[in-house]
């Protein structure tokens, strides 16, 4: 399990972050502090806005008031892939891979995305050996060096998802947004994803949204609960399976 730098500075720090859409408070005074090899979690039922939370820290969606920071910095205003620039990924519930190419060019094309250097379509992406090398490392320290040639359309839906969470760190993060990673996953599928998440950098801090609460409380150390759209709890694993607030907001207990 991750140990928290508490000596350093918060890689992500939320103050009252809200997000209204006309008469509808869909995130409310949120409150959070992640950093550095940090593994949290935000859970909640359907509809309790934890989307539309991590819409607004990534700059999908702009706050209607409150502040997200960044190292320090104030980057409520900020476009996404300034956020990006910064050191923030995120992975969304639904797959953005390309079936047909390998998983080796998924891979590649994502890292020539972040480049500045100019992209000649008749060049084989093979060529760039700097953009190769980097794959290459994200596949390895991933387990999927291996199987780099296999179209991602034969692999499991497991595995899709898996990759994908590599194209999130072509990108260098500091922090990486997870957006249901074992969302249509098996039991079996999930308890792959948990592994291959606990083997990540442990320097890189981790904020995920999940309702396989296996996986939760497999991956993460701290777990805060989002209910219409405002934390009601927030505790170490242990303290939020024991609460019986939680399982009777979230569980449909009591």
């Amino acid at each position: 399990m991750a140990i928290r730098n508490t000596g350093g500075a918060a890689v992500l720090e939320l103050r009252g972050l809200s997000k209204n859409f006309g008469g509808l408070n869909a995130v409310q005074g949120v409150n959070l502090k992640v950093f550095p090899g940090d593994r949290k979690a935000i859970i909640g039922p359907n509809g309790a806005g934890k989307t539309t939370l991590f819409n607004v820290i990534t700059g999908v969606l702009p706050a209607s008031s409150g502040a997200a920071l960044l190292f320090g910095e104030n980057i409520t205003g900020w476009p996404s892939h300034r956020r990006t620039a910064l050191g923030m990924a995120r992975t969304f519930q639904v797959t953005s891979l390309f079936p047909k190419l390998t998983v080796l060019d998924n891979v590649l094309l994502a890292i020539k995305g972040l480049r500045r250097s100019k992209y000649v379509m008749w060049r084989p992406l093979s060529s760039y050996r700097d953009v190769h090398d980097k794959a290459r490392q994200l596949l390895e320290s991933a387990g999927y060096w291996d199987r780099r040639d296999v179209e991602v359309r034969n692999l499991s839906h497991g595995e899709r998802r898996q990759v994908e969470i590599v194209l999130g760190l072509a990108s260098d993060p500091k922090i990486l947004l997870l957006d249901e990673p074992a969302a249509g996953l098996a039991s079996g599928e999930s308890r792959e994803m948990a592994q291959f998440l606990k083997r990540l950098d442990p320097g890189l801090a981790i904020l995920l949204i999940e309702h396989d609460m296996d996986v939760v409380f497999d991956v993460v150390d701290h777990i805060s609960v989002l209910h219409f759209g405002e934390v009601v709890e927030e505790g170490t694993t242990a303290s939020i399976r024991a609460s019986a607030r939680v399982q009777e907001i979230y569980l449909g207990t009591g």
